[in-house]
This record gives structure tokens, sequence and C-alpha cells, in this order.
């Protein structure tokens, strides 16, 4: 019979019961560590309201991958983390104002079958032409918003077919079938309406989905005036935002569908008594050249 040490048999049991008490200790405090939260996925949600879109307009989207440049490779990122084309232009060359003294009002997201007719009223009463950036689902479901807009004389503008602000980031196959797809729809209820200037959501400029624009004959357009009304801060601050920032050849960024547009509608009858006193306000040219 083989006799064991006292002492060994000692520093075994020790061993083992450290081991014990140091695993019970780390699932304990894997336990007490919160769970961490999960990214949220962005895109268009549907409600009682209509569809919702939930990125932001910034001008300043950066791109999830490198995208190509003017030259075929890649762009230079900025420090603000945008991209930039060889030039340094976040814009890729999109416009942001209307080249002359005169003031352009744009409304993005729509047609709404809520708010795009109390914009249309509004603008009559001031006898104010402006440019409408139509999403192609919208306007699938909405021709007849499409066709009072075209009536009322003013300029229409491909804004994406679902609003979707990672399309510059797609291939230019991809980018070409969704604002052709926008274009038809657009077309189907106003089949000789001009379509000359496209938008992209979010502002999210690449040089892909700016070249693939201006291939089909559509010139991007920015703005150069944002009152952040799709936060829906209410209408005095967005008519406030938007007076103290106008100057002439100033693009104004407004929006009449997206979400809850009201505050926008509300505020549209106060600056434009406004703004028809110190500038000319225009709808786009259906020719920008």
């Amino acid at each position: 019979m083989t006799r064991v040490n006292p002492t060994a048999r000692a520093a075994g049991i020790v061993t083992l019961v450290t081991a014990a008490l140091l695993g019970s200790a780390y699932v304990l405090g894997r336990s007490l560590i919160p769970d961490q939260p999960q990214p949220q996925a962005t895109g268009v949600t549907t409600n009682a309201d209509g569809p919702h879109y939930a990125d932001q307009p910034t001008g300043d989207e950066p791109s999830e991958s490198p995208t190509a440049g003017p030259s075929g490779g890649p762009t230079e990122g900025g420090q603000d983390g945008s991209r930039r084309d060889a030039q340094g232009d976040k814009l890729f060359g999109a416009h942001s104002t209307t080249g002359n003294t005169r003031l352009a009002l744009t409304f993005d997201d729509g047609p709404d079958p809520r708010y795009t007719p109390q914009v249309l009223a509004t603008l009559r009463e001031f006898d104010v032409k402006a440019t409408f950036c139509v999403v192609g689902e919208n306007a699938q479901y909405h021709p007849d918003l499409i066709q009072a807009i075209v009536a009322d004389g003013h300029t229409l503008c491909n804004h994406s077919w679902n609003h979707d602000v990672t399309l510059g980031n797609r291939s230019a196959d991809v980018i070409r079938a969704d604002l052709l797809r926008t274009n038809e729809a657009i077309r189907a209820a106003v089949p000789d309406a001009p379509i000359v200037w496209y938008r992209q959501p979010g502002g999210a400029w690449t040089y892909p989905v700016v070249s693939v624009a201006q291939q089909l004959g559509m010139t991007p357009l920015h703005w150069s005036v944002d009152p952040s009304d799709w936060e829906a801060p209410g209408a005095g601050k967005i008519a406030a935002s938007v007076v103290k920032q106008v100057e002439p050849g100033s693009v104004v960024l407004l929006h009449d569908a997206g979400g809850e547009r009201q505050g926008t509608v509300d505020a549209l009858r106060r600056i434009l008594p406004d703004l028809t006193q110190r500038f000319e306000l225009e709808a786009l040219p259906a020719d920008p050249t």
C-alpha cells in the first residue's frame, strides 16, 4: 500500500478548493455584466402614419466602404469621417445652390396624402413654384399627387425608390435599376414630365451614384439650407431657421413626407410672406444646363 505524504494531500485539497472558488467567481462576474445593446438597423418602418425614414439627411454620411473616385481609385477620407473625391468635394459635384440670385424650395420624401396637398395649396396661395424630390414607391401609391404637382407647375426630382441612404455604396447596376424604377413610377403618372434632377437620400453622395444619375440624364441636387424639419422641432423653429439661413441662391431642404410633417406645413405659411418679399423663388429648371 502506497503512503501519501500529508503535506502533499493538503496542498492538493487547497488547489481544488481555490479552482472551484475562481470558477464560481467568474460565472458570478459574467452574470453581473449587463447585456450590451445590439445595433439597430436603419431603413423604412411603416405604421399608421405611413412610412417613416430612419436616416437623417446630413450631407456628411460616411461611406460604408471605399468608393471609386473620378479616376477609378478610392476616395480619400476627410477628418470628419466623410468621403471626398480627388478634389476634396464631399458632394461629388452635386448642386447645392441655384446658381443665380433666386431661391429654391425643395420638398423631399413624398408625395403624402396628408401633407403634400397642404403644401401645394400654400404654394399656390403665394404663387410660388418649388421642386419635389419624390420617392418611387410613394409615387406609385399616389399617382394623383404626382399629377397635381406637375399641374401646378412644379419640378420633379428623383429621390430613389424607397429612400435607401446606402444606395451610393451599391453596384452601378443596382443604382441604375433603382433610379430607373423610380422614374418609371413617376412617368406612369405623368408620362411627359421631365425628370432631370436626382437627390441622394441622406445626402450620402458617392461617385458611383453621381455618375449613374448623370448617365441617366439627371443632375445631382443637394441643398444649402437645412432647418432640420425632419426632426419635427415645431413650426416656429423651422421657420426661424429658414429665415435666418437663406441668402441669394439658397436651396432649402424641407419635407412633405417621411414622418409627421404638420410642423413643416405650418412653417411654410410663416416663411413665405418673408421670403417672397426678399427673394424671387423658383422651381429648379427642367433644363439645368
